[in-house]
């Protein structure tokens, strides 16, 4: 095995700069006999624990890591020395403490310090040092920035500052060799320096793609990054194609004079051994009256709930549906729920509802799977009665499948951030975030993209780009195979093909990152212990998407805003105000004519679900005339059930042929026509 780690590598998440997907990594890593690989994007972790997980999958060590801004003077104060407003510094996390402190710092850098990028600074470096290693980075480091401007005795003592900072054993020279005339100058200088200063080397080699060809693709993204062509090539693109994932045999003909910069990388890939923690639940706590148990409360809030359900005739004993069995049913969830230790989970998701509900901010009833639960529904969580509906409670929570419970929950589209301002009040403002999510390059987006900064002329990129089938999931490499007339083009014209080639490579990269328009976090301790975060529109982000802190055990809630809702409560205070009539929202009659009437001519326009073209044509010919038919019109008009619809209308319409592969079969499957 290779006594050599790359410990300076930037992904896809150096957005439009990196051009290593992470997937390919660690094979790439085990192809050429390495056992461990850092990830140090560019300010940001977004990658982390996606990287982590592809590495262990394959074997690798992963080593979290990034490549932080540090400004020159205050993070604070939007100054530039020598024109430059921050400098590079690589910092990678030994363990937990470390990996705090590198959250926390990148976290900072956004949140305080952002000036042309996110940018920390000394004061903060001191404070959240403990747990990091760092290296001096590439040329626009402090120290080579300063011996390029002939500053040797800055350059000393900024060693020395980093030395103080990160103890004698945490802080390496790094030594770069990319085939610049300037890095082979400062390699010099550095390594007399390394000498005076008894400091440690360590070389790297900057890694922006995998393989030495698609130096030219990293040149492509930055062009699209800068909003450039190739043609004007900016000071800021790569002077050589040697950034590039290399071999121990390839670095130690680089530096093989300087044998302990090599043994180093393997010693500091040794000393760095975070690790993620999976599959542990991090729920905050719901805050209690003094001596009570948050199971003792929810037991006594679920059965106040269903007094009051029953008072208000939300709940009607039948031969079929008895008191008994819902004593049952709600016994047996709270049992569930507490043996799965989500008991503060609902009391949470209960509390914010009930704030939302209190304050007259429309709450949808329920979606998903969560609406199969009775004591959801008797905590004013969903209004679905799971039992007269004969939903399945296992579907949301099942002691047989260990998960974390989802309660999707919609509200008005123009309050909805009145209720997570809400949760912020309630358990701290550095404690719930919203959530990032990335977008990527598609199909169309990457031919457009790529034809920009090739600089071919509009209309040929128009037509390239249109003879793409539109979707959110259409592959190039499927149009391709599929349109003839796209195929032609790539086939008869060298242009167009080199186009495509290029487009091919640079689709589903990510592009940018943005704010998920539902998703929420919330945390029981600051959320940088977990996940580091960034400034958005309206406060903060977190910088792993949803799957990522999912993965890490936090509690993610989907906040939605539905503008139904909005236009519905709207409704409700126009008819009051207009004809003086008030409407009761809470109690329509699901068996009114009129309605169905409307839903079988397909007039369904602005109706929740129901509004797609293609579902307005099956409504005409289904033809619902009660709620079970509308469940199910929105469960079998999807992804995968579609295909079932002619069978499904032809049994609707002669429920005499139904047959059923079993007699046992015929009680589940009755009500959606066999």
């Amino acid at each position: 095995m290779s006594n050599f780690v790359h410990l300076h590598l930037h992904t896809e998440y150096s957005l439009l700069d990196g051009a290593c997907r992470i997937k390919d990594i660690p094979k790439a890593i085990k192809d050429l006999g390495q056992s461990a690989v850092a990830i140090t994007d560019h300010g940001n972790m977004f990658g982390a624990v996606e990287f982590y997980k592809a590495c262990r999958e394959e074997g690798i060590k992963p080593i979290i890591g990034c490549e932080v801004y540090l400004a020159p003077g205050s993070r604070h104060e939007r100054a530039r020395v020598n024109n430059l407003p921050y400098y590079h510094l690589v910092l990678l996390a030994m363990n937990e403490i470390g990996y705090k402190n590198l959250s926390f710092l990148v976290s900072c850098g956004y949140t305080e310090g952002f000036y042309v990028k996110p940018r920390i600074d000394l004061d903060i470096l001191r404070e959240h040092s403990d747990g990091l290693i760092a290296l001096s980075a590439c040329l626009a480091g402090f120290i080579p920035s300063a011996i390029m401007a002939g500053d040797i005795a800055g350059a000393r003592q900024h060693i020395s500052t980093m030395k103080e900072i990160f103890g004698y054993d945490n802080f390496y020279l790094e030594l770069q060799n990319h085939g610049i005339d300037e890095q082979a100058d400062v390699n010099d200088v550095i390594i007399k320096l390394a000498k005076e200063t008894n400091t440690q080397l360590v070389c790297t080699n900057d890694v922006h793609y995998l393989q030495k060809e698609d130096a030219y693709l990293q040149s492509v993204l930055m062009a699209v990054q800068m909003n450039t062509t190739l043609s004007k090539k900016s000071n800021a693109m790569f002077p050589t194609n040697e950034f590039y994932l290399k071999s121990e045999d390839q670095m130690a003909e680089l530096f093989g004079t300087v044998r302990e910069a090599m043994d180093n990388t393997a010693k500091i890939a040794d000393r760095c051994n975070f690790e993620f923690e999976f599959g542990v639940t991090k729920l905050p706590r719901f805050i209690l009256p003094s001596g009570v148990a948050s199971k003792e409360y929810l037991y006594n809030l679920a059965y106040k709930g269903f007094e009051k359900r029953i008072n208000e005739q939300k709940i009607v004993f039948s031969e079929e549906h008895t008191i008994e069995e819902y004593k049952e049913r709600i016994d047996y969830e709270l049992s569930v729920i507490d043996t799965m230790g989500y008991n503060d989970y609902f009391l949470i998701v209960w509390d914010f509802i009930n704030y939302a509900k209190s304050n007259n901010i429309p709450v949808g009833p329920g979606r998903g799977s969560g609406a199969g639960s009775l004591v959801a529904f008797l905590l004013g969580i969903t209004d679905v009665d799971s039992i007269k509906f004969d939903l399945l409670f296992e579907r949301f929570l099942n002691i047989e499948r260990i998960s974390m419970p989802d309660i999707d929950t919609d509200f008005c589209y123009e309050r909805r951030d009145e209720v997570i301002e809400y949760v912020k009040r309630k358990y701290g403002q550095d404690h719930v975030a919203q959530i990032v999510t990335f977008g990527t390059m598609a199909a169309r987006a990457a031919v457009r993209d790529v034809g920009r900064v090739l600089g071919l002329d509009a209309p040929i990129v128009d037509k390239v780009a249109k003879a793409i089938p539109e979707g959110i999931n259409v592959k190039l490499s499927d149009a391709l195979e599929r349109d003839q007339a796209l195929k032609q083009m790539y086939d008869t014209n060298p242009e167009i093909k080199r186009l495509l080639d290029l487009a091919l490579k640079t689709e589903g990269l990510v592009r940018h990152a943005s704010t998920h328009a539902a998703g929420v976090v919330i945390a029981d301790d600051d959320l940088y212990s977990y996940v580091p975060v960034q400034s958005a529109d309206k406060g903060v982000i977190t910088q792993y998407p949803m799957g990522s802190l999912e993965k890490i055990g936090l509690l993610k809630m989907d906040f939605l805003g539905l503008r139904n809702l909005t236009i519905i409560d709207n409704t409700v205070k126009l008819a009051e105000q207009t004809l003086g009539e008030k409407i009761d929202i809470e109690n329509l009659d699901y068996s009114d004519e009129k309605t169905y009437r409307l839903i079988q001519k397909g007039d369904t326009d602005g109706v929740f679900q129901l509004e797609n073209p293609g579902l307005k044509a099956f409504l005409r010919k289904f033809k619902p005339s009660k709620l079970e038919d509308i469940i199910a019109t929105t469960s079998i008009y999807r992804p995968g059930p579609m295909e079932q619809i002619p069978e499904f209308l032809k049994n609707y319409n002669n429920p005499n042929g139904i047959k059923y592969l079993h007699p046992s079969l015929e009680p589940i499957l009755k009500d959606t026509y066999g």
